[in-house]
């Protein structure tokens, strides 16, 4: 296994979060001790002055910048100011503190939500400039995009080596359950095993089902930033997907099947359904940084339901 992060000081933010323990626990499998994590309750990322001294107390060497607010649809939708301010100002403010520092690389987690609603499938990184994203996701997606800028103006002018990865919708164990911040399949998991937890006959979900989406187990995605980081030095954002979709509906009988719900599902139109289509173009993570998703989405799916599910008793026997 490789050394680079033997000896090296690695600030994780978010790295309490559903995505950095695997990050995390990923560092520390290839050999990594001198590891940062900020925690919100006493390290804001959004105050300048924070950022300064979590930098000036951890003096990295690498930063992987994972923390943001990310939520469901229905959130981003209740909450785009927020959603757009929050995650831009903290990941402006830390490339800039970062390179007052001197630090030697900075890996910047950004979202395939940056994409035009419409580019053409399989989407390519070459995609991201033209068009404007989906309407609900687009402050959080622009906050992003507007990072990817920043990166590439720093490299540009001060020679700043920050990378940007623009990553799949996740899932897998560890999720968030809430359901106005969760995405689409712990949502999903949770609204069916629910239903038949109650009795009940119907399932409502938003959109009408047709919405194609691409999805990236959280070990998978941990995999592809600890790799970019070793191996990644370049200004142009890469894709970290699986390279395949599939439909909301196929998704959400499938969720159905897992629980045992019999009943009917009810797609509501008048709900926001989201990107339209969702599959990305691969080919540059596999060249640049040997990167392929190994999960199987069948087998990530059972995982993460039995995961929810082993909760779910435990909550309702409590």
């Amino acid at each position: 296994m490789s050394q680079f992060f033997a000896d090296q000081r690695v600030v994780v933010t978010g790295g309490a979060g559903f995505l950095g323990r695997w990050v995390v626990q990923g560092l520390r499998a290839r050999g990594c001790e001198n590891i940062f994590v900020p925690r919100r309750a006493t390290c804001d990322l959004r105050r300048w002055e924070n950022i300064c001294g979590l930098l000036d107390e951890a003096q990295p060497e690498l930063i992987i910048h994972l923390a943001g607010v990310v939520t469901g649809i229905g959130a981003t939708r209740d909450n785009p100011a927020g959603s757009f301010y929050d995650n831009l100002i903290m990941g402006a403010q830390l490339m800039e503190a970062a390179r007052q520092r001197g630090v030697a690389k900075l890996v910047i987690l950004g979202t395939v939500r940056s994409y035009p609603k419409n580019a053409p499938v399989p989407t390519r990184e070459e995609d991201l400039w033209n068009g404007y994203p989906e309407e609900v996701n687009a402050p959080y997606g622009m906050a992003k995009k507007i990072l990817i800028v920043q990166s590439q103006a720093y490299r540009q002018q001060y020679g700043f080596n920050s990378i940007c990865l623009l990553a799949a919708n996740l899932y897998g164990p560890g999720a968030t359950l809430d359901l106005t911040s969760s995405h689409v399949i712990p949502a999903l998991i949770r609204r069916y095993c629910t239903a038949v937890q109650r009795g009940d006959h119907e399932v409502d979900c938003w959109g009408d089902g047709h919405s194609m989406c691409s999805f990236l187990h959280v070990e998978d995605c941990a995999e592809a930033i600890l790799l970019a980081a070793e191996f990644y030095n370049e200004s142009e954002p890469v894709n970290v997907a699986s390279g395949e979709e599939t439909s909301i509906a196929d998704l959400a009988q499938r969720i159905a099947r897992l629980s045992g719900f019999t009943g009917k599902t009810v797609w509501d139109p008048t709900q926001p359904p989201g990107q339209p289509r969702s599959c990305w173009d691969v080919s540059r993570a596999e060249r640049a940084i040997g990167f392929r998703a190994r999960k199987d989405f069948n087998a990530g799916l059972q995982e993460t339901y039995d995961w929810y599910r082993e909760r779910f008793q435990r909550a309702t026997t409590a």
